[in-house]
Formats: structure tokens, sequence, C-alpha cells
């Protein structure tokens, strides 16, 4: 049986003062040798409980760190670094970093995934929420990382995932599967999001970066900015297929879950009509107005419905699933782009609703 990550709180935090990319990569890979591994360990497990052939993983985690290289050399070269450091094959971190787009390649799509919600209709600060549900026996790779400018929330021995820059800009992120998904390895999808964390100031900067992405796996990248005075925000949703922007609505709400929204790309969306992705769309939209409340607790209380009130936006796995699905809310994490730091619930929005249960980074 998985760990129940509520019983096991411990996020893994690093903290690098160098911008250098190889000294970052290297500490990192010390720093965190153990975890990396395991997280090496248990995505191999999961490819071949979905049926990806371990034969070719090799040359799947080769061509991501191409990919990478080509694309952002400076990722590559922390990456390589992250490697020697953690004293694994860099193949094996190209590997972890594709892990979305290897899962695309047989289409490996589940119910338990990620849902965001960000209000930019107020004053002050945009209010940001998401749940990171994943299969529960990854808790134990949980990591916090910040280095100058930048601070994520990611996966040990991946580049980056949620997060926050010193520009005033925030990333969230939900996976999306696409008809077009998986004919290759392509640009990683967290490499799109940790470049974007690493270069972006404006919403503008950042959709070019995702355009210039040439993937293989979809997502959908939630970028907040604020400004100091004002807080903006789009929905970037990123496929083989094309990239669509999305705004928030007229009272500043910006919502998402698991399948597209943008008309054309949702032509190709592959999850199925009875997934869990569309009662979760509909009871935060139908809730949304929690979000306007200055009160975090509200937020969280948005995303607090279980698959028993029709919407698991609170995920937790059901006894007797094989491994690759038992589904849990991993993470519940607010963007404080205010304070320029994450707030993170190591667990779901049924266990966060008291302030003393997110610590912050």
């Amino acid at each position: 049986m998985g760990r129940d990550p509520e019983q096991h709180p411990v996020i893994a935090r690093h903290h690098t003062d160098t911008a250098d990319p190889a000294e970052r990569g290297h500490a990192l890979g010390v720093a965190d040798r153990t975890r990396i591994r395991t997280s090496i360990t248990e995505y191999r497990r999961l490819f071949e409980a979905v049926q990806v052939d371990p034969a070719v993983l090799p040359s799947y985690g080769d061509q991501a760190a191409e990919e990478i290289r080509r694309w952002a050399p400076a990722l590559h070269t922390e990456l390589a670094a992250l490697a020697r450091g953690a004293d694994v094959p860099l193949w094996q971190l190209g590997m972890l970093n594709a892990r979305t787009e290897i899962l695309a390649t047989v289409g490996a799509t589940a119910d338990g995934e990620c849902t965001t919600a960000v209000y930019v209709g107020g004053p002050g600060a945009p209010h940001t929420i998401q749940t990171w549900d994943w299969h529960e026996e990854f808790a134990g790779t949980r990591t916090l990382v910040r280095h100058p400018g930048v601070r994520t929330f990611t996966e040990a021995g991946i580049l980056g995932k949620i997060g926050l820059n010193s520009a005033g800009l925030g990333l969230h992120f939900n996976i999306l599967s696409h008809a077009s998904d998986g004919e290759r390895i392509g640009v990683p999808v967290h490499a799109v999001a940790r470049r974007i964390l690493d270069e972006a100031t404006t919403i503008a900067e950042a959709v070019d970066i995702a355009r210039s992405a040439d993937v293989s796996a979809s997502t959908v990248l939630t970028v907040v900015t604020y400004d100091g005075r004002h807080g903006d925000a789009v929905c970037v949703e990123l496929s083989p297929a094309g990239t669509a922007v999305l705004p928030p609505d007229a009272d500043g709400h910006l919502l998402h879950t698991n399948h597209f929204l943008d008309p054309r790309l949702a032509t190709g969306e592959l999850a199925v009509s009875t997934a869990g992705t569309y009662p979760r769309l509909q009871h935060i939209t139908a809730g949304r107005k929690l979000l306007a409340s200055p009160d975090p607790a509200h937020w969280a209380e948005l995303l607090h419905a279980h698959e028993s009130d029709g919407a698991p936006v609170c995920c937790h796995p059901q006894p007797g699933l094989p491994f690759h699905q038992r589904w849990r809310t991993l993470l519940t994490v607010r963007l404080d782009l205010a304070e320029g730091r994450l707030a993170c619930h190591a667990g779901g929005p049924c266990t966060a609703g008291e302030e003393s249960a997110w610590e912050h980074f």
C-alpha cells in the first residue's frame, strides 16, 4: 500500500544562491540524490504498469534531453549537472522530465488530476489555488526549490512545475490529453513551465515562450501576474495541435481542470464524457464567488469536494486499486504574488482549512 501523505507531510526544501545552472544542478543533485533515485524507480514502475516498453525508456530519455538542449540550453546544462550530482545517467533524468510525454505515447489518461482556480477581479494581488493530484506513491518525491528569482514546487529530478518568480509572475499547471499527443518525444511540458518561470516577466513573454516549444504532449499553463497594484491572468492551452490563450471571465475568474476549453482544440479532446474533469469544473464554476473572499480559507473551501459529492476535486484513492490507479491530492498550493512566496499544504483541501496546516516557501 502507498503511504498516506497526510501522515507523512514532509516536503523537501532546497535553496541555492547561484545563478550558474551547472553549479545549481550539481548542488541539487547531490542534496536530493536519494529522492531523485526514488523518483526514477517509481516512474519506471509506473511506465511498466501502463504498458510502456522498458526497452524504449533510454531512447525516450535521450530524446527528451536533446529536445531540452536544443530549446533551452541553460536548462540542459542544469539537467546534466543534476544527473552528475545524483550520480545517475542523463537519460534517466530526461525520462523523468518527459514523464508526461512518455505516458502520452501509450495514451495513459486518468480521472485523478489537478484543479486550478484564479481570481483577478478585485483590488490587490490575484487569488490563486490549485490541487496537485498524482499517484500516491509519489508523495515522497515532493520538492520545493528556490534559486535566484524563482521558487517552484516540483518532483525530485524534474526541472519545474508550479511556482512564481521575482518579477511578480506565477504559474499553475494542469495536464490535458489531445488526439495529437504521443507521436514522439518533444520538448517536455515541465521544461516549458520552468523556462517561463526563469525568463518571463509578463503574460505576453510567457505566451511567447510556450508557443516556441515544439511539444508532443498537452498541458494548460495558468499564468498569473501582479505589478503591485493590479493582477492579470490567462490560461495557455498547449498541445501539438496548437496553442490557445484564454482570458478570465467578465468578473475576473479563471478556472481550469483537465479538458480543453478552447473550441478548436476541444475537437481533439481525449477525456471521455464521464471523466471527473467535467463535474470538477462545474463544481468550481458554481462556487467561484468564494475566490473573491480575502480569506484564503474560502479558496480551499471551493476545492473541498469529493467523489461522493459528485465532483472529485479533493482526490482520495479507492482501496484495492492497482498502483497506477491510486490517485490522491498530494498538494494544495496557493501563489502569494504580493509576498513572492508559495503557500503549500501537504494534502488535499479537506485538511487545508486552518492556516496552520500551510507552510510558506
